[in-house]
């Protein structure tokens, strides 16, 4: 018989602990572990969450992947993709490849009687991903280009048509700059509307037909500027780039998603820093309670410790038993702390109650990842980390005298 683990149960479950100071000091280190797993779930949950939104949004708006022209550089005006060792098919033939769409993108300047906005015209072709794209749709519908002709029909974000007091079915004219040319104008339908909750790229973007750009770059029907490459999963990035990079030839690059916006990805960095500080400042916390915890039950028990020492007990098994007895108080709070913290986060994922600004946190509600294996390290981990810092405070066991415990009163 495991002489620790049965006298610490004994000792958990005995009655004198609903009649004394123990009552009160088992309450205190449930509600310090319960709070403490609330709130690290809390913070991993939405921390991820929030990482994980914003990375695919930035991707689903414009690939997890993206090539381009060397010759590109870092003008939102494509260069011709060089199509000398650039293999199109064997990229969607990745097995984490789900779709590969071609675009072209020039600048230029929406104009009417209320006001004007520049803007970024992305031209995409027959291959566009309008499923992906349609979780951005506030009204209407995407365009529908079959690269026969030109495609009148464009997309804009909420921001620009605010701007321009512009709705679905509206025309509006753009007009495009060409060196030494003069300025080209060009007559839209806004065929939908859209919102990505990123400023950066609500304020510049316009979805339309990829025929218009060629004409307007003097490309030819079969040139594009570049190449949307969407995954499966969002985590593939990084261990596919360098695949994507050995199929694309080398007057091209690969861009990935989290580097198009470095300010965005400088600031989701920032959540790595702030998870960890948190859940340490929690687990300090959690720490803290328990140890008093068991050094207030080792001072209310003493007379129990001098009779175990009398009947024979080792320092080494009290202190076991002291050891365990402790983490059987924890583990109601860790039920209860997962109990009301998955709750909160349920709800929160489901009904989106906490709302964020766009503005600055570039999602709208407080996203949350219940990642399984997150949520059950944060329970294991404290209950580990609890028991390895219990070892010391316990050898205050070895300290306590037989004949003197047992008068103590």
């Amino acid at each position: 018989m495991n002489f620790p683990l049965y006298f610490s149960r004994k000792i958990a479950f005995s009655k004198d602990n609903k009649n004394n100071l123990s009552r009160v000091i088992i309450f205190i280190g449930r509600l310090s572990v319960a709070l403490g797993i609330i709130v690290s779930l809390i913070t991993v949950s939405t921390g991820f969450g929030s990482k994980k939104a914003i990375k695919e949004r930035l991707a689903d708006f414009s690939g997890h992947i993206t090539v381009k022209s060397t010759r590109s550089n870092s003008s939102y005006n494509t260069s011709v993709l060089d199509k000398q060792g650039l293999n199109i098919q064997k990229i969607k033939e990745l097995p984490d490849v789900e779709s590969v769409q071609k675009y072209a993108m020039v600048t230029g300047i929406m104009r009417n009687e209320h006001n004007f906005a520049g803007i970024i015209f992305k031209g995409v072709g027959k291959d566009f991903d309008s499923a992906r794209f349609k979780k951005f749709l506030i009204a209407g519908t995407t365009p529908k280009v079959t690269e026969v002709g030109y495609n009148h029909g464009v997309v804009i974000s909420q921001k620009i048509a605010k701007d321009l007091h512009l709705k679905v079915k509206d025309s509006i004219v753009t007009i495009f700059s060409k060196a030494d040319q003069k300025p080209i104008y060009r007559k839209f339908e806004v065929v939908g509307i859209y919102k990505t909750d990123i400023k950066m790229i609500d304020e510049q973007f316009v979805i339309g037909g990829i025929n218009h750009v060629r004409k307007i770059q003097d490309m030819k029907p079969d040139e594009i500027g570049g190449l949307d490459i969407f995954f499966k999963n969002v985590n593939d990035i990084d261990s596919d780039f360098p695949e994507i990079e050995k199929l694309i030839g080398y007057k091209n690059y690969a861009e990935k998603a989290t580097e198009k916006f470095p300010q965005i990805t400088d600031w989701i960095s920032i959540f790595d820093t702030n998870i960890a500080l948190i859940i340490v400042i929690m687990l300090i916390v959690v720490i803290i309670n328990i140890i008093m915890v068991l050094l207030i039950l080792i001072i209310e028990r003493t007379n129990s410790i001098g009779l175990l020492k009398t009947l024979g007990a080792s320092n080494s098994q009290i202190r076991a038993t002291f050891i365990n007895y402790t983490l059987i108080i924890m583990v109601p709070g860790l039920l209860y702390g997962n109990i009301i913290g998955l709750g909160l986060l349920l709800l929160q994922k489901f009904f989106g109650i906490i709302k964020l600004n766009p503005e600055n946190y570039y999602v709208s509600t407080v996203p949350v990842d219940l990642n399984p294996i997150a949520i059950i390290s944060i329970s294991v981990g404290i209950l580990i980390i609890s028991a390895l810092a219990l070892i010391v405070p316990s050898y205050l066991i070895s300290k306590i005298s037989p004949v003197k415990a047992i008068k103590y009163n």
